[in-house]
């Protein structure tokens, strides 16, 4: 069974992760917070890769609330047909757009309780677009930042919420705000679900994982 990594584990990790990559983006396409917010909701169950040639088209037609009702449920199922979910997700889509123009005056709203009476959006995504669109030192814990988490000890727990719970009090302050990238990301490439490239990564020597194989 993992433990939990000591305090002075967890900082050489985020240390090792600044180093390698000091300024971590995360890998969705957007022009802005609203573009963001209909992309993170895609993104559930699905590539970012995937996503990411749907918007393309779509954003091109439909940027803003106002376009996005314009264009239709039906027209918005035609560019996200690739997508899981895709007619789930357009109906989500609509819903959201015609709330943010009755309820917030078209804008994205900042707060987690207005983000998440939101069709679609949940804890995870709120998270994402709060980091991402307005800057705010969130985790958002996705399958990778889960895994990668639990696997490494950084933090340990039976679902998403005791893991977010955990990181929040053991990521350093000074590494909190790009943590979640950085976890994403090494899970994404180096250590992946099925085959985790330990040979490969830059914290292996730390990780309590590494030494059970």
């Amino acid at each position: 069974m993992v433990k939990s990594l000591s305090k002075n584990s967890i900082y050489e990790i985020f240390s090792r992760f600044s180093k390698i990559n000091p300024e971590p983006k995360g890998e969705l396409e957007y022009t802005s917070a609203y573009t963001l917010l209909v992309a993170v909701v895609l993104s559930a169950q699905s590539t970012d890769i995937g996503v990411n040639k749907a918007t393309r088209k779509l954003f091109e037609l439909a940027s803003t609330p106002e376009k996005m009702l314009l264009l239709g449920e039906n027209r918005i199922i035609e560019n996200i047909r690739t997508i899981g979910l895709y007619k789930n997700k357009a109906k989500n889509i609509v819903s959201l757009s015609q709330k943010l123009i009755d309820n917030f005056n078209s804008k994205v709203p900042k707060t987690h309780r207005e983000l998440q009476s939101l069709a679609g959006v949940g804890r995870k995504t709120a998270n994402v677009v709060l980091s991402m669109a307005f800057g705010v030192p969130t985790i958002a814990v996705d399958t990778h930042v889960y895994r990668v988490s639990n696997r490494t000890g950084i933090a340990i727990g039976k679902n998403v919420d005791e893991v977010e719970e955990q990181l929040i009090k053991r990521i350093p302050k000074q590494f909190f705000f790009h943590a979640h990238h950085w976890l994403i990301l090494h899970g994404r490439y180096t250590c992946k679900a099925r085959s985790p490239l330990c040979n490969e990564c830059i914290i292996s020597e730390l990780c309590p994982s590494k030494l059970l194989n």
